[in-house]
């Protein structure tokens, strides 16, 4: 039994798919109030890599009304080309129609890879996309690879609470789809002297939101509310050694005099002493800061994975055995609160 006879027999409603009618890798380039996301430049840099190891190109889609000159900012980013649609009717963020674009221009080009940065957005828009095209989706990924010889995509991401990777394949769909949590690769510098092809597409039709859309966005007032953890270049961690709530409140404290911001372990954020967002790890957000401070973390390799591309590590801990030692720049074995108690005292003094 061949491959599409085996998928026609598994699902008797999606159509084979001549794999070989399929080449490039896009990754669709979120454009968000006049800015790109950082999720996205960096997928484009991911790209590029894959891109090299099956000899294709990389395309960028974007969405919008009124782009202008941002459509050229992929190419600078890496992509060889960028396929742009701008219409009234793109102004707002619809899922429903922005996917309805995506697929249309997908049955039209025919791209083997389709990336998604793992946004809030991006992980609405994909599955919409995922389905309208009969293909998979893995959702979250932490790594990307291709194989050179069957060009399948193997996606990796964590599973069974983080404490297994699971490598994905869909070898008989096409195109396939993956998103990929922002922070996870680096975002490729930015070179204007890199030229490439730029398509303005027209849609043939756009669905109706029957009255049904997003009307406004107005953000949310949190008063001295810090800055995410995935966008602050210091980061201040609890881990479950700080003991409670106030412990967390302390180092709140540390991370505002030192600019950054504050985020914790699972085992914090189950305890409910900070909120999901804050969560740094497998199963929470990867950072990249300049400065890391780990505060009664033990090192588990769940929330190394979040962490472990800062550029400098401080670990402060009063085992001097946690494993959190073994990838800190800096340690300092002691009680916590004395230290840093010790920390805010000197900044508050140098400030003055």
């Amino acid at each position: 039994m061949s491959a599409a006879q085996a998928q026609q027999k598994i699902c008797s409603e999606w159509n084979p798919v001549n794999k070989n009618e399929h080449k490039g890798i896009w990754v669709y380039v979120e454009y968000v109030n006049g800015v790109i996301k950082d999720g996205s430049l960096q997928l484009i840099g991911k790209a590029r890599e894959l891109a090299s190891k099956i000899n294709t190109d990389v395309t960028a889609i974007m969405l919008g009304s009124n782009l202008g000159d941002v459509v050229k900012e992929p190419i600078y980013y890496g992509a060889d080309r960028v396929i742009y649609v701008d219409h009234p009717a793109l102004a707002k963020y619809v899922p429903h129609i922005y996917a309805n674009v995506i697929v249309q221009l997908a049955n039209k080009y025919k791209p083997e890879i389709i990336l998604f940065a793992a946004t809030k957005r991006g992980r609405e828009l994909a599955p919409y996309v995922a389905n309208s095209l009969r293909t998979g989706i893995t959702a979250d990924c932490t790594e990307l690879d291709v194989d050179p010889k069957t060009r399948d995509l193997d996606q990796v991401r964590p599973t069974y609470g983080g404490n297994i990777l699971a490598h994905i394949r869909t070898p008989t769909r096409r195109p396939q789809l993956a998103s990929v949590r922002p922070n996870v690769f680096p975002t490729p510098p930015r070179d204007t002297s890199r030229k490439g092809e730029i398509i303005a597409e027209t849609i043939d039709s756009i669905p109706n939101i029957n009255g049904q859309g997003l009307i406004e966005v107005r953000p949310v007032v949190k008063g001295e509310e810090l800055p995410p953890v995935e966008k602050a270049d210091i980061v201040v961690v609890a881990g479950r050694g700080v003991g409670s709530a106030d412990g967390v409140k302390l180092l709140t404290e540390l991370a505002r005099l030192l600019g950054g911001t504050i985020g914790g372990t699972k085992k914090v954020v189950d305890a409910g002493w900070l909120p999901a967002d804050r969560q740094v790890g497998q199963t929470g957000k990867t950072i990249r800061p300049t400065l890391y401070i780990g505060v009664g973390v033990s090192g588990a390799i769940q929330h190394v994975f979040g962490m472990k591309e800062s550029k400098v590590i401080v670990a402060i801990n009063s085992d001097p055995n946690a494993p959190i030692f073994q990838y800190a720049d800096y340690g300092i074995v002691g009680d916590y609160r004395d230290v840093v108690k010790e920390l805010i005292e000197l900044l508050r003094n140098y400030k003055k």
